[in-house]
């Protein structure tokens, strides 16, 4: 990973790291993750439901970035086609999903004008606006016109933090933190 990611991602790393992954984002390294990662929810002292909650959560997060990952900017890693990020740790009563991915520019307004919209919806609103996708068919080319979005937010009760970091002049690194409280 080149030193310029690096640097935007580093101040994502907190808490103690239950899961980090750097590479090809693909269906095989989705699917050994969530294996991983239901095995250390398991582990942790909290309820069925939240760590239930926790864990639907990250697969939609994961499926996200595999989903919308871009391909690479030239010369950035040879072994990745799609490169991606992420990172799952707990903090105190909280798991924090972080992840990172290139996006072309010419992306970037509508999935942040997307995510600020969802984070500007109350829950009732959020529930209305999941139902009216599904209802009206309003699919983006990748097929999920920001469920997954808004379900997480849903299921988080917490707005997304995002950041889109300039790279060059046809590619942002897009870093996204999710926060689900593992407290009723």
């Amino acid at each position: 990973m080149i030193t310029k990611v690096k640097e935007v991602f580093k101040e994502l790393y907190q808490g103690d790291i239950l899961y980090e992954y750097q590479g090809n984002i693909t269906s095989d390294s989705i699917e050994s993750v969530l294996a991983f990662i239901e095995d250390k929810l398991l582990q942790l002292e909290v309820k069925p439901s939240l760590q239930k909650k926790a864990f639907s959560v990250i697969i939609e997060s994961i499926q996200n970035l595999y989903h919308h990952v871009d391909e690479n900017p030239p010369n950035i890693h040879k072994d990745a086609d799609k490169f991606g990020v992420f990172v799952i740790s707990k903090l105190d009563d909280t798991i924090q999903i972080s992840s990172g991915n290139f996006i072309k520019k010419e992306k970037i307004h509508i999935l942040k004008a997307r995510i600020d919209q969802v984070n500007s919806l109350s829950p009732e609103e959020l529930k209305y606006l999941y139902r009216e996708i599904l209802n009206n068919s309003e699919f983006s080319d990748k097929g999920g016109g920001g469920l997954g979005l808004i379900d997480i937010a849903r299921k988080t009760g917490n707005e997304l933090k995002y950041s889109f970091n300039d790279f060059n002049d046809k590619f942002g690194f897009l870093t996204m933190v999710i926060k689900i409280s593992l407290k009723d």
